[in-house]
């Protein structure tokens, strides 16, 4: 494997001034209310409610709850992966357009929906999801080739910079090492500037030192880049220590004593 080189420096992203650490959001990007997603029937059914939700640019949110809570099913609905119920308040608003995405679903506009998220969606995976026949630097830039994008421009060179994966664009996946692949996947999410970052417990499979690193190098980068975050983890302690907000998955049993359900709200101060 590739070595890893020297730690990067670590941002303001998580140390300094506590008020630092999370970001003053900027225009509203998500207004969300009544949320929910199911799942299965009867005794195997599974229901995820996110009552409210309002998501500014650049601003950061953390799901926190066990395993098996619905964190990733949340990121699949925010993400237009998979559909809403009937019923919710979910826009966007992109620029000086409100989106609605809830009727979008409800009229099954595929290619519309396809569209939004290949053009303001990024995703960071547990695992990097790199693909092995692919150079880096044909991972890193296939969202952007896909939108036309330039093949370089002054953000695609602050990724490469803070990252510091520049030395790697020439290799394939199988030859990095698993903090490499994983900063190369958060490049990727990048690269094309969404307007809305997901990541699924984006350093698992990471030592706890380099977690910390990644994770406040994906902050800083998705910051200075106006990229609003909702990052899905199980580690309460690292979301209390970045001073994020954040959702907390309620578990419980429905209504109605059948299945389960999770209700994401964000915890009084």
């Amino acid at each position: 494997m590739i070595g890893e080189s020297s730690a990067p420096a670590v941002t303001d992203a998580v140390q300094g001034d506590p008020d630092r650490r999370r970001p003053v959001p900027g225009p509203l990007l998500l207004d969300i209310a009544g949320l929910q997603c199911r799942r299965g029937s009867g005794a195997r059914a599974y229901r995820v409610d996110l009552p409210r939700l309002r998501l500014g640019a650049g601003e950061v949110l953390a799901l926190t709850g066990p395993s098996g809570s619905g964190k990733s099913t949340l990121l699949e609905v925010l993400g237009l992966a998979a559909p809403p119920a009937p019923g919710a308040r979910f826009l966007w608003c992109l620029q000086q357009d409100a989106i609605d995405l809830a009727a979008l679903w409800q009229h099954k506009a595929e290619g519309r929906l396809a569209g939004l998220r290949a053009r303001h969606i990024g995703f960071v995976m547990q695992t990097d999801g790199l693909l092995p026949f692919l150079r880096v630097r044909e991972n890193l830039t296939i969202n952007r080739r896909l939108l036309r994008m330039p093949r370089q421009d002054d953000h695609l060179a602050r990724i490469l910079e803070c990252l510091e994966i520049g030395p790697l664009l020439q290799a394939y996946p199988a030859a990095l090492s698993v903090g490499q692949r994983q900063r190369v996947s958060i490049g990727r999410a990048l690269a094309h500037r969404p307007a809305l970052l997901l990541a699924d417990e984006p350093t698992s499979a990471l030592d706890p030192r380099l977690a910390e690193r990644v994770l406040s190098l994906l902050l800083d980068l998705a910051r200075h880049a106006g990229t609003a975050v909702v990052l899905a983890t199980h580690e309460h302690e690292r979301v209390r220590s970045l001073g994020l907000r954040r959702l907390v998955a309620g578990i419980g049993p429905h209504a109605q004593g059948e299945g389960a359900s999770a209700c994401f709200l964000e915890p009084s101060a």
